[in-house]
C-alpha cells in the first residue's frame, strides 16, 4: 500500500491554543511553541491503536539519537506513566492524562517531574482517526522545546510506525505472522535484544527474557552452564543472542571469553530445545566473520567456504553447538550479522564522536569492504527467521549493499556535516583492538551478499548507507503529502 503523508507545523508563539487544553493548561502555554505533524499509517485504526497499548511501543518509538532509554512504559494510555532515562541520572516522566483519552482515538501525556517539567512544560496529544489509506495519526505537542529540535525526534517516529506496519504487512501478504507466538530469549536486554523484544512484543508476540541474575515478571533465569530442565516450558521459539562483547582487545582472556560465552552455552541451549516438545525453533546469533577477515572482491553468500583466523574458527564452532537441536528435528536458523548501524549503541556512536572533533576519515587507504546492516533490518531478518518456516541453516543479515571504507566514512561524514579527510593509519585501530583484533574487526574485508533472504523477496528498510545513517542520527525529514 503506497502511504500519503502530511505535515503541519506552527512555530510561531501563541496566544491560540488546541482544544482539548483547559483554561489553566491555556495560562500555563503561554509563550510556548505549538508543533504539529500528522502521517498515514497503512493499518486500520484499531490495529494502529492496538500497537500503542503493547509493551515495547516506547521502545520502539524512541529515537536513538537523543539520549533517552526507556525505562518504565505505561500499563495503559488513560491513566498510565512512562519513564524514560536522561543524562546524568535525571529522568522524564509522562503521566497519561484521563481527562483527555478516548479509547481508540485519543491519548495525552504530560511531562510532570521536576526539572524538566518546569524547563520543557511538555504535553503531548496523540489523535487516531480512520483514513481511506489506513490510519491518519497526528501528533500535537504544546512545549518550550525548539521546534528544531522535535523536526527529527518525529520523523523518526513517523518512519519507525510506518515501517514496523509494513513490514507486517509483508508478513501477512506472505501468509506469515498469522498466530501469536511464546519466545524465549537470551540477550534480551543488549541493543539487537531490546530493539528485536519490542518490536515481537508490540507485533502480539509474548517475549521471555532468559536472565542470568534474579528473574521478575516475564523472565525466567538461565545458568548458562546448567540450563533448568524446564526453562523452555511452553515456549514456541527460542532466540539465543547472548554473547560476550567481541569489540575489545584481543588478548587471551578476552579471545577466551567470546568463545566460552558462545559456543558451550549455545551447545546447551540446542540440546534443551531439541528435547523441549513445545520448541519447534531455534534462531541463533552468528557472525559474518565466518567469512575470515580478508576474502578480497569475493560476494560471499551463505554458500561459500568459512575463512581463517580466530573469529572464523570461533563462528564456525558456534554454529556447530546448534546441532544438538537440529538432530532432534528443531528447525534452526544461524543470524550472520554484518556491523549494526545503531545511532544508539555500537560503532556509531563513538564514530560520531570522533567525527565531531574533526578527526573522521577512513582507514589506511580505505579500499576495502564494510558489510553493515541497519539495526531495524537486523531485527526485521530475525522476526522474519522466527515466523517463516522456509528459512533454515546460515542467513546472511547484511545490507545487500556493502560499501568501501572510504564510501562508508564519506557518507558519515556527510549525515554529520563533517569532513571525513583525515585517514586513521592502520595502527590506530591496533593500539586499542591489539594487531590481531584491528585484522579481524576494523580492517576486516568482507562483502558479504544476503542471497537467501533476497531469494524470498525480503524487502531491506534501509538498503543503502546514506539511509540508515539518515535514519539512526535524525537527518530524516517529516512526511509529507505525496
Amino acid at each position: 500500500m503506497v502511504s500519503k503523508m502530511s505535515m503541519l507545523l506552527d512555530t510561531r508563539y501563541s496566544s491560540t491554543f488546541p482544544n482539548h487544553l483547559g483554561e489553566g493548561e491555556k495560562k500555563e502555554a503561554l509563550h510556548t511553541v505549538i508543533f504539529s505533524a500528522e502521517h498515514i499509517v497503512p493499518a486500520p485504526r484499531e490495529q494502529v491503536w492496538q500497537w500503542h497499548t503493547r509493551q515495547g511501543a516506547l521502545t520502539r518509538l524512541n529515537t536513538p539519537f537523543a539520549f533517552m532509554k526507556p525505562i518504565q512504559q505505561a500499563q495503559r494510555l488513560s491513566d498510565g506513566t512512562s519513564i524514560l532515562g536522561l543524562p546524568g541520572g535525571l529522568h522524564w516522566t509522562a503521566q497519561h492524562k484521563l481527562s483527555q483519552y478516548r479509547e481508540g482515538y485519543e491519548f495525552t501525556d504530560v511531562c510532570v517531574n521536576s526539572p524538566i517539567r518546569k524547563f520543557a512544560k511538555w504535553q503531548h496529544h496523540h489523535t487516531f482517526a480512520d483514513h481511506s489509506d489506513g490510519t491518519l495519526v497526528r501528533d500535537e505537542v504544546t512545549t518550550r522545546i525548539p521546534s528544531a529540535a522535535l523536526e527529527s525526534v518525529f520523523a523518526y517516529r513517523q518512519h519507525q510506525l510506518i515501517e514496523d506496519f509494513s513490514f507486517l504487512q509483508r508478513l501477512a501478504d506472505a501468509s506469515l505472522n498469522t498466530q501469536p507466538l511464546t519466545i524465549a530469549m537470551t540477550g534480551s536486554r543488549g541493543s539487537v535484544g531490546a530493539a528485536l523484544t519490542a518490536q515481537l512484543r508490540t507485533a502480539g508476540h509474548t517475549v521471555i527474557q532468559l536472565v542470568r541474575g534474579t528473574a521478575s515478571k516475564g523472565q525466567r533465569t538461565w545458568r548458562p552452564e546448567q540450563p533448568d530442565p524446564d526453562l523452555l516450558r511452553g515456549v514456541d521459539v527460542l532466540v539465543h543472542l547472548a554473547g560476550e562483547p567481541i569489540f575489545g582487545r584481543f588478548n587471551d582472556e578476552h579471545k577466551a571469553a567470546i568463545r566460552d560465552s558462545r559456543v558451550g552455552p549455545t551447545e546447551r541451549l540446542a540440546r534443551l530445545a531439541g528435547s523441549t516438545d513445545s520448541v519447534r525453533t531455534m534462531v541463533c546469533a552468528s557472525a559474518v566473520g565466518y567469512y575470515g577477515s580478508d576474502r578480497g572482491d569475493e560476494v560471499l553468500s551463505e554458500d561459500s567456504a568459512p575463512g581463517e583466523g580466530f573469529l572464523a574458527d570461533v563462528v564456525v564452532d558456534w554454529e556447530r553447538a546448534c546441532e544438538p537441536a537440529r538432530a532432534a528435528g528443531t528447525r534452526v536458523v544461524n543470524i550472520r550479522t554484518g556491523i549494526a548501524m545503531s545511532g544508539g549503541s555500537g560503532l556509531l556512536p563513538l564514530l560520531r564522536a570522533l567525527f565531531s572533533t574533526g578527526l573522521g576519515g577512513p582507514f589506511g587507504d580505505g579500499e576495502f569492504w564494510f558489510s553493515w546492516v541497519a539495526l531495524d533490518d537486523l531485527t526485521d531478518a530475525y522476526f522474519r527467521a522466527i515466523v517463516d518456516d522456509s528459512l533454515e541453516g546460515p542467513v546472511n543479515a547484511a545490507s545487500p549493499n556493502p560499501v568501501l571504507n572510504k564510501d562508508f566514512v564519506k557518507a558519515l561524514g556527510a549525515e554529520l556535516h563533517r569532513p571525513a579527510l583525515l585517514p586513521v593509519p592502520p595502527f590506530g585501530p591496533a593500539i586499542l583492538l591489539g594487531k590481531e583484533g584491528a585484522q579481524e574487526l576494523a580492517l576486516a574485508q568482507q562483502r558479504v551478499s544476503p542471497t537467501v533472504l533476497h531469494n524470498i523477496g525480503h524487502r531491506f528498510r534501509y538498503p543503502t548507507i546514506d539511509t540508515a545513517l539518515a535514519h539512526e542520527l535524525g537527518g530524516e525529514h517529516l512526511w509529507q503529502s505525496q
